[in-house]
């Protein structure tokens, strides 16, 4: 017994020598899942025939969850009512619930883009497509194209397309309050769109850049672009849509007070020659002024004296169109003269410098502007008022690299109230001429005219153009360092300017071409370039 007793703390010693001690560490898992979900069963099945349920289940091999569903999932065609789809979180099943009374004989897809991911990694299930008939087979054509931008160089995405089934009921108001037969919708740049699953007969071709995706069109917010003429399905044609943001109908905005004589009118679409009247009894030493707004579809209207009274009632007039309006008043402060620079700090040589001032401008006195350079030197200017945008417009001879004081004495500006600035001093100066870069454009093809040729930056603000109604090179200079895109606007009716286009009256926007690449102006750097036009 005792020898035994001797064996025992020598096994538990050669039991320990068997036993790793223990180590801290975090297990690494395996390599990291890529492999997106798997759909193991359909009920229907896709692609089944004459469906006349309410409820779709798609299971996967694993837990799903389904991301930006509103705006990746397109239904085809536009149900009325929207299906229930979950899971609102994570689940191996995914299900349709159908709300809408499904029309005959048609087929019906259910594209989720890129919506369903795996719930851990999130690997996406790209472009799943649910398909069924509610008749004996299912539809098999296809239509495809291009939608572009009018204006930019490229389109918005995603732009929606879509078809209107033209039959007896079918009419151009339809893309105002009806959802169309199908849709789709570009997902990159390139604004290539295609339809599938569908049946052969005429359609109406749009595209909406819409604002808020239901749809329809909204003039006010959305951009439209459609094919003239309704199209016929099948058709191996490939079809180009351009898209534009049509000019409002015409209408006047209820007027506002803001200041004690100062009242603003705001207003939609296009303006031929806008005069605001006064229809309301007034002093017989009343008179008043108005002029535009520079950024905004906005009438300032001031007035003197003032006139108390709860409401003023007016007529505004724009061309043959009359208007009356009612602004009710409040008692309000003056507005009092404030008078600032539109832009300091550099003027290129070509530049006009301006002032804006709060209350219109009834007198410049020229003598009153003095321009002295760097040295003291006293440069001759000239001063204009701009009516349309009562700005007070100075001009005088500039060179490269100075600075300008330019100062308004006591009196420069007189205004509408006849009151007169104090003391003012604003600086501007000037680079040499290679801090920029130059310009010179052939156009090759040029035969037909007038055209507007334009530079315009990132952001398509216009930097320069040149109006030209006849072939010849052109040259900019003054041109800061920086990458610009070039185009040509064919002004067809010959206004100077691009104009847009109209859904009802079948009239597409003034066509504009872009310069394929993009140019990059550097400082003391002259390009050459040829446009050839196609």
């Amino acid at each position: 017994m005792k020898h035994r007793l001797l064996y025992l703390p020598i096994a538990f010693l050669f039991i320990l020598s068997f036993v790793d001690c223990a180590k801290k560490g975090t297990p690494s898992g395996g390599p990291r899942d890529t492999i997106p979900p798997i759909i193991v069963k359909s009920n229907p099945e896709n692609y089944n025939t004459n469906f006349n349920g309410s409820e779709i289940e798609i299971r996967f091999d694993e837990y799903i969850k389904l991301k930006d569903l509103s705006k990746e999932l397109i239904i085809s065609p536009p149900m009325e009512y929207t299906p229930i789809i979950t899971p609102l979180s994570t689940s191996k099943t995914l299900k349709i619930k159908i709300l809408d009374t499904l029309k005959p004989n048609t087929t019906y897809s259910f594209n989720f883009g890129r919506s369903i991911v795996d719930n851990n990694e999130g690997n996406q299930f790209d472009y799943y497509k649910y398909i069924f008939s509610t008749g004996s087979y299912i539809d098999s054509l296809k239509l495809s194209g291009r939608a572009k931008d009018a204006q930019l160089i490229f389109p918005e995405i995603p732009t929606t397309v879509m078809l209107y089934e033209t039959g007896e009921t079918y009419s151009d108001s339809l893309i105002y309050f009806q959802k169309p037969t199908y849709v789709t919708v570009t997902t990159d740049t390139t604004g290539v769109f295609e339809f599938a699953n569908l049946k052969g007969g005429q359609y109406m071709l749009v595209a909406l850049k819409e604002k808020n995706n239901d749809y329809t069109f909204q003039p006010q917010n959305d951009k439209i672009g459609f094919i003239e003429k309704p199209i016929t399905i099948p058709t191996d044609s490939f079809y180009s849509l351009t898209l534009f943001k049509e000019t409002s109908d015409y209408k006047v905005a209820r007027p506002n007070q803001i200041g004690q004589n100062h009242i603003i009118f705001g207003y939609e679409g296009q303006v031929d020659s806008l005069n605001v009247q006064l229809l309301s009894a007034s002093p017989q030493d009343f008179i008043s002024t108005f002029y535009k707004d520079e950024k905004k579809d906005t009438i300032h209207y001031w007035y003197k004296p003032s006139i108390e009274a709860d409401s003023l009632n007016f007529m505004v007039a724009n061309g043959a169109r009359l208007d009356t309006v009612t602004v009710r008043m409040r008692e309000l402060y003056k507005d009092s003269l404030n008078i600032s620079a539109v832009k300091t700090g550099v003027l290129k040589l070509r530049d006009t410098f301006k002032l804006r001032v709060n209350t219109p401008i009834t007198i410049v006195d020229a003598e009153k502007f003095q321009v002295i350079t760097k040295d003291s030197t006293l440069v001759d200017a000239t001063v204009q008022i701009n009516k349309k945008y009562n700005l007070a417009e100075v001009f005088f001879p500039k060179t490269e690299e100075q600075t300008y004081s330019i100062q308004l004495l006591p009196g420069a500006i007189t205004d509408f109230f006849e009151r007169n600035n104090d003391t003012l001093q604003y600086s501007v100066n000037t680079r040499l001429a290679s801090d920029y870069g130059t310009l010179n454009l052939t156009l090759n093809n040029a035969n037909r005219f007038p055209i507007i040729v334009q530079i315009i930056d990132s952001k398509y603000n216009v930097v320069a153009e040149e109006y030209l109604t006849q072939s010849k090179n052109v040259f900019f200079d003054e041109l800061s360092p920086d990458k610009y895109f070039l185009r040509i606007v064919y002004d067809d009716n010959g206004n100077k300017q691009w104009d847009t286009g109209s859904f009802l009256n079948r009239m597409a926007p003034e066509r504009i071409i872009y310069y394929p690449k993009q140019i990059e102006v550097r400082a003391n750097w002259s390009l050459n370039e040829t446009f050839t036009l196609k």
